[in-house]
């Protein structure tokens, strides 16, 4: 009934004898409570954001839905563990591709142990978060049936640069015959990151809420930008979605805007709105280039 989640791109992983999340076949993801207090915490979270009125229904819609919690031995052996039961999000996607992005230039939180915040100014400043407000945590990207997913490692990741992952939002859109070029065509980036359900205009709408918001403060947490071409290539709606997770260091915001999570929410728009940009500008050139009169030369010769 349960088994591993095939398409986890970041986290703790149910392999090896190691504790983890698992998923059934109903459509649902259970993630064991983590361990010092961590766990309690995002239950506690998800119980009080689940019954909180002054969450709009346009923005719940980016977290998965909570079904409660339940009792199950644990992915280790070790035993019976609670576990969070949530809404897998993957669940009915072929071959989804799926972006992990940890949201913040701080990622450690107020009243955190010291070893912890030394633990996380390290890691900021090794990556991207310090830099850009936001890095990839994780990802995979469907190429094809012939190449399958590109799924780089964690060390590979944690080495991103800033001109890395602008070139990763590039490739995340682009069709698998351009992913080998110097400049990757992005020319699902129209049915992707734009139109009025894509993944730019959901953004925003986040975004607009954050602008306001002073309820919760999201530490440490992570959106997930996942799609499947074949729903890109059907035409399917929706095709891509966003999705907030990891609620362990949620803090209230005592009438504070989060300008942590605001500040790196609006620089991944930046980037995602740039590869648009791009794709646009690409789109238009190659249509003037098409369009241009065949000019004959004397000798012939037509160019």
């Amino acid at each position: 009934m349960f088994k591993a989640p095939e398409h986890q791109v970041a986290g703790h992983l149910a392999s090896d004898g190691k504790l983890g999340p698992l998923v059934d076949d109903s459509g649902r993801f259970y993630k064991p409570l983590q361990s010092d207090g961590r766990g309690s915490k995002e239950l506690a979270f998800y119980e009080t954001f689940s019954s909180d009125t002054r969450v709009p229904d346009n923005i719940r819609r980016f977290f998965p839905v909570f079904y409660g919690s339940q009792l199950l031995e644990a992915s280790n052996g070790s035993g019976l563990c609670l576990h969070l039961v949530l809404q897998d999000i993957v669940s009915g996607r072929t071959n989804p591709s799926i972006m992990d992005v940890k949201i913040g230039s701080r990622t450690w939180y107020p009243g955190a142990s010291d070893d912890y915040i030394k633990k996380c100014l390290d890691k900021d400043g090794r990556t991207t978060t310090v830099s850009l407000g936001f890095r990839i945590a994780g990802l995979q990207l469907y190429e094809g049936e012939e190449s399958g997913f590109w799924k780089p490692g964690r060390k590979e990741v944690q080495s991103f640069t800033v001109d890395n992952v602008r070139s990763v939002l590039r490739r995340f859109v682009s069709s698998s015959s351009s992913i080998g070029n110097e400049k990757p065509d992005c020319s699902f980036a129209p049915s992707i990151y734009g139109g009025s359900a894509g993944i730019l205009e959901q953004l925003l709408e986040l975004k607009a809420w954050f602008e306001d918001q002073t309820i919760y403060h999201f530490h440490s947490c992570s959106l997930l930008i996942l799609f499947d071409k074949e729903s890109v290539l059907k035409g399917s709606t929706p095709v891509a979605e966003i999705k907030l997770i990891d609620f362990a260091h949620v803090l209230e915001g005592k009438g504070v805007i989060d300008h942590n999570f605001l500040g790196g929410l609006c620089s991944l728009i930046k980037f995602v709105s740039d590869v648009l940009s791009d794709s646009k500008e690409s789109s238009i050139t190659a249509n003037v280039e098409s369009e241009k009169p065949h000019v004959c030369t004397s000798n012939g010769n037509c160019v």
